[in-house]
């Protein structure tokens, strides 16, 4: 496998890793010579490399507009490092849920359904006729149904910390909302800030070009006119 020495660390890496200090936005290259001033345009670092300055250049970037960096803002940098996107680690932290979480979501789900209300509701009404009109009354839990109020008592009293736990998991699950509401569009204005200003890069870059290419025409022309005014002067 092809290799080059990086001219900033000095070390081996794979070829396709080589990235010209043409190619890195002045921004990001000011970083890296003001770490390394005997850093050129001309020279060569790894990817590696460049993706370490990048995401210390949006550190100070996030610092200069927030302040103090926090953990959420952490993980937008090293989304961006990384190439991952935020659903892809909003899935990863789904998977690491406990079991309870688990459990919590479940029946949430299932208590704040028309299921449940139409399966109970079909529980009460068999539990009733059952008693009054197939064993009328004699055996089993007669009218006033002192055995159903029990297990209705019952229900009640485990329901209230049901409940809790389930609004606990709900604002839970808004605040992982608004949190991966922040990130995105935090990531988002980080990475608009970034093609802006490679936008701007390119242009000045092309600008450049154009003026290069200008200042040939124009020496080009001049060199005509010098011949074809010396022809005439023969």
């Amino acid at each position: 496998m092809k290799t080059f020495v990086s001219d900033l660390s000095k070390k081996e890496f794979p070829i396709k890793e080589r990235v010209s200090g043409k190619s890195i936005r002045p921004s990001i290259l000011q970083l890296i010579q003001n770490e390394h001033p005997d850093f050129t345009d001309q020279q060569f670092i790894s990817l590696s490399e460049l993706y370490s300055y990048r995401e210390k250049y949006i550190e100070l970037f996030m610092k200069k507009q927030v302040g103090k960096i926090s953990k959420l803002e952490k993980k937008v940098l090293a989304s961006l490092t990384e190439k991952k996107t935020i659903s892809e680690e909003e899935q990863d932290n789904k998977s690491s849920l406990t079991f309870g979480q688990r459990v919590a979501d479940r029946i949430a789900d299932f208590g704040g359904s028309w299921t449940f209300i139409l399966s109970f509701m079909s529980f009460l009404l068999i539990w009733i006729c059952l008693n009054v009109f197939w064993l009328a009354n004699r055996t089993f839990d007669p009218y006033p149904f002192i055995l159903l109020n029990l297990i209705l008592s019952t229900l009640a009293a485990f329901q209230a910390p049901i409940i809790m736990m389930s609004q606990n998991r709900q604002e839970d699950k808004d605040r992982e909302r608004a949190q991966k509401d922040y990130m995105v569009n935090l990531k988002a204005e980080l990475e608009i800030e970034m093609l802006q200003e490679k936008v701007d890069h390119l242009v000045i870059n092309e600008q450049q070009e154009l003026l290069d290419i200008h200042k040939t025409q124009l020496d080009i022309l001049s060199e005509i006119l010098k011949k074809v005014e010396n022809i005439e002067k023969q």
